[in-house]
């Protein structure tokens, strides 16, 4: 049993890291004025907006809700959300050597915390640990891709 933990333990954590690099990688080359424009498409966001809603729910289902952290989150700011690439660089980072920790929490304990504020989903009451990490993973892979779509519009909007 213990190795089967392991094994998924390593995926999961490889899995949403290379998605989290990647994210931090095309932050990080961006300027403030690129990292903070939305596309000109209907409900399109920024750079910064993107990965600052990453983060959020990451922290969300993964600390607040598996590890207990309670960290505050407000969903909606998180879509108008701006600042210094640079500074969200580091934010990832910091979720990056975080996360393998709730990783092991959930496969090894569960969920510690089902009353953790921050999100209007109700499944949060009755997911099981597998589905929360699945999610987090999911919603990484998904927001890396609209992260490099949008990366690609603002640039071929540069030219």
């Amino acid at each position: 049993m213990e190795s089967d933990v392991d094994e998924v333990h390593q995926a999961v954590v490889a899995v949403a890291g290379e998605s989290l690099e990647r994210m931090r990688e095309i932050l990080s080359q961006m300027s403030f004025q690129q990292a903070n424009t939305a596309p000109a498409l209907p409900g399109a966001n920024s750079p910064y907006a993107i990965v600052t809603h990453c983060v959020g729910m990451a922290d969300y289902w993964g600390g607040s809700l598996i590890a207990g952290l309670r960290i505050p989150r407000d969903r909606d700011a998180e879509f108008e959300a701006h600042g210094d690439p640079r500074d969200l660089c580091d934010e990832v980072e910091r979720l990056r050597r975080r996360f393998p920790g709730w990783v092991r929490i959930a496969l090894t304990e569960g969920i510690r915390d089902r009353t953790a504020v921050g999100t209007t989903r109700s499944n949060a009451q009755t997911a099981s640990p597998t589905w929360v990490l699945l999610h987090i993973v999911r919603e990484l892979s998904q927001h890396l891709g609209q992260l490099e779509i949008t990366r690609d519009l603002l640039a071929t909007n540069d030219q």
